[in-house]
This record gives structure tokens, sequence and C-alpha cells, in this order.
């Protein structure tokens, strides 16, 4: 089942390049899996009442050809891989104007809410036969390989505005906070964000205080996220490229 969504990106989308910010291009793939979930009958409220779970991404992959900008009429199309193990994929296609501009990669998890143990997802009775099929991708999301020294480091508190609907920290601002603590508003002068992947290591809720960390290699960017309690809650990689060469 292709689930299709068309999003304009409006002025609290983009930032000083007047680019749409990498946390928003997560959120519009946020959307377009929440309305594709709704569709299956899979939706947040559907998955607790018929199965005591939370639905939890954790990672999360996307590739741009071109930056989008303020009033860019973005057309999404996504599906899942199916629902072989404890986790599922989800891919997505990106189009401008009708052309392809990026594509993205999210892997989801069902968490039961009493016991906190991962749901096997063959049990869903909703997702049998409704994969995407030849259009689903080859990607794989593994954990990030990170530099073994870090350039810098401060630390970002945590409080009700960065908060989701599970009470937890909502995927899409670690983005921010990677972004923030790398100071992309010098790294990003003539480029864009061509590629970005997130980890989501452990959760986070209001009130905690991440210890961030980055480091910088050419047009690689690093960052991760280090709770009080000395776990890492996420990791975090973009690459930039020069905005010259994609035409727009």
């Amino acid at each position: 089942m292709v689930y299709e969504m068309d999003y304009r990106v409006d002025s609290r989308d983009v930032d000083l390049f007047n680019q749409c910010r990498p946390s928003a291009v997560l959120g519009i793939l946020q959307e377009a899996a929440t309305q594709a979930a709704v569709a299956l009958g899979l939706s947040g409220p559907q998955v607790y009442q018929r199965y005591g779970c939370l639905w939890m991404v954790t990672r999360n992959w996307v590739e741009l050809d071109a930056p989008l900008r303020w009033n860019d009429q973005v057309h999404i199309k996504t599906w899942h891989r199916g629902a072989a193990g404890a986790s599922s994929y989800r891919d997505f296609d990106l189009f401008r104007d009708g052309k392809p501009i990026g594509q993205g990669t999210s892997a989801w998890v069902l968490v039961d809410v009493n016991t906190h143990r991962l749901f096997r997802m063959k049990n869903l009775e909703e997702m049998e036969g409704t994969d995407g099929g030849a259009l689903c991708k080859e990607v794989k999301l593994h954990r990030i390989h990170m530099p073994q020294q870090f350039d810098h480091s401060t630390t970002r508190a945590m409080g009700y505005s960065d908060t989701d609907i599970n009470g937890h920290i909502n995927n899409i601002h670690y983005a921010d906070f990677a972004c923030d603590a790398l100071h992309l508003e010098g790294h990003g002068v003539g480029k864009f964000v061509r590629t970005l992947q997130i980890g989501y290591l452990s959760e986070c809720k209001a009130g905690e205080v991440l210890k961030l960390d980055t480091a910088v290699q050419g047009d690689e960017l690093f960052a991760r996220g280090t709770g009080q309690d000395g776990a890492e809650r996420f990791d975090c990689q973009i690459t930039l490229a020069d905005v010259s060469e994609c035409g727009k």
C-alpha cells in the first residue's frame, strides 16, 4: 500500500538560508508516516487499544538532491517493507514539480506499554500484504560510526516544547539539537544538508539535560547526545553539499 500526500513548505519550516530545516524535513516524513499508519488502521491510538503498544522510531535517514525552500510544493510517497521481525522499515520518495528531489527511510518498533518489551510485528494483521512490493528500498540503517574524538561539547536542557504525544522528546527535535550544537548557521553557508541520519538510542523526557559532543570532518558533521546518567541518547551524521552543484 502506497500512501501519498502533498505538503507546502511554509515560513516556519525554513532557516536563515531559506532552506527547509533538517528537523522540518523529518517532520514532513513523520506526518506522512502517521497518515499512512492511519490509513492502515495502525494509528497510535489504534495500536494502543488493540495491542497495548506504542510506536517508536529508532532511526531516520534522509537524502536530498537539492534543498527544499519556502513555498515549495512537495509530494511524498511512502510505504512499509513488511513486518518480518521486531522492527519495520518505512520508505519515502519526495518530489518537487513532478521530479524526484529526495528519499528517506525510517526504522520503527512497537513497544509494549506495560512490559516495555518489543512487540513482534509479524502479529500485526493489518500489515499483511500491504508492503510496497517492488518499490521497497534496500537501504539498511545501522549505528553510525562516530569519530574517536570530538571537537566541542555543550549542554541542552529539554522542555515542554520538545515533547510529543507519548511524553518523550519528539524525534524531529534531535535534529535541532544536533544542528544547533554544530552551529550549522556557520557551516551551512553556501551548502545544504545532503544527507542526515539520526539514531535514537534511549528515550529522553522534559527536564533532562543532554551533553552534546560534536565533530566536523570537512563536509561530514557528527553529533551525539549523552544523558546525565552517562547513557548515549542519540547519534547523528550530516553530510553537506554545495548549493551551486544542485542548480538551486
